[in-house]
């Protein structure tokens, strides 16, 4: 099984909260995410993703949103991932697609992440969705 980890990105921009999505190259919107190098743990990886994914630097806050597991198939590939989720506090860089893995990467408000994700993402991802922003509501409240 291969371990992965990532995270849901937020920021306060002109003092609205956003959350950062992945438009990923197949279509969908979702989480940054990748696999674990070496010796790293699943936070340095998920914070090197995102970083390597989206040019955004993070720092995690609290526990972990939770772990997805599923099965993939890719170019000939096959096997199951576990994925580790954060709630990540974006605190610099520049919005920049890694364009060999997805298509763009964008800032949404956080009233609108839920319903979107809903439409346009991998349903497996939804509960790590309605986690992070159930998390981000609770601390602007």
């Amino acid at each position: 099984m291969e371990q992965t980890a990532g995270g849901v990105v937020y920021r306060i921009q002109n003092g609205r909260l956003e959350v950062l999505l992945i438009h990923d190259r197949f279509g969908y919107i979702s989480i940054p995410k990748g696999h674990l190098e070496d010796d790293e743990t699943v936070e340095e990886a998920a914070l090197r993703e995102i970083e390597e994914e989206t040019g955004i630097r993070g720092r995690i806050v609290g526990e972990p949103l939770g772990v997805i597991e599923y099965d993939y198939r890719l170019g000939g590939r096959s096997g199951r991932k576990h994925v580790t989720y954060f709630l990540v506090e974006a605190v610099s860089g520049e919005t920049a697609a890694q364009l060999e893995e997805i298509r763009d990467v964008m800032w949404y408000p956080l009233d609108t992440v839920s319903e979107l994700h809903k439409k346009r993402g991998y349903e497996n991802n939804q509960a790590i969705i309605e986690e992070a922003v159930n998390r981000l509501k609770g601390m602007i409240s």
